[in-house]
Order: structure tokens, then C-alpha cells, then sequence
């Protein structure tokens, strides 16, 4: 299944600047695979050292936040929009 992933700018020095890129996969833990794949060095910054999403990084399969849904094996069906967004502190 081919998805179309959109990279927060923090993330873009592992893309060479693009803020969207195509990724293959059943589910989101093989989209991040092969953005691991085509774009090394992402992963450890969506994912812990136990392979786990990182506490936090949100990321959404089209407008689902996949902590509700199943978190890495969250379906990816061809064309979704996976988002990944940092969350934000401030005050």
C-alpha cells in the first residue's frame, strides 16, 4: 500500500527538505520501516529504543490518532495521508 506521509520540519534533514514523502506499507510499523528504509536516521526519532512510538510524537492515519486506534499495526490503506507531528510545549 502506498501512503503519502507528511514530515514536521524538525524531521525534514532526513528527507533532503521535503515536508511530504511517499512510504510502502500494510501498516503504520511498515510505513516507518521503509521511511527508515529510504530516508535512514528517522525512525529513532518516531520511535523509542524498545520500537514503540515516542511518548511525544502524535501520529495521525488520515484523522485518526493511532493511540486510539492500534497503534503501530493501525491499518495504512493505498492513498492515506500519515501525519506525524512533535508535540509542543510552551507556556
Amino acid at each position: 500500500m502506498s501512503v503519502s506521509v507528511r514530515i514536521p520540519t524538525i524531521l525534514r534533514t532526513y528527507t533532503g527538505g521535503r515536508a511530504e514523502v511517499t512510504a510502502e506499507g500494510a501498516t503504520l510499523g511498515e510505513v516507518i520501516a521503509d521511511l527508515e528504509k529510504n530516508h535512514a536516521g528517522i525512525s529513532s526519532r518516531v520511535l523509542d529504543d524498545q520500537g514503540a512510538l515516542r511518548r511525544f510524537v502524535n501520529v495521525y492515519v488520515n484523522d485518526d490518532d493511532v493511540r486510539f486506534e492500534q497503534g503501530l499495526r493501525t491499518a495504512t490503506p493505498d492513498g492515506a495521508g500519515v501525519s506525524i507531528i512533535p508535540a509542543v510545549a510552551g507556556g
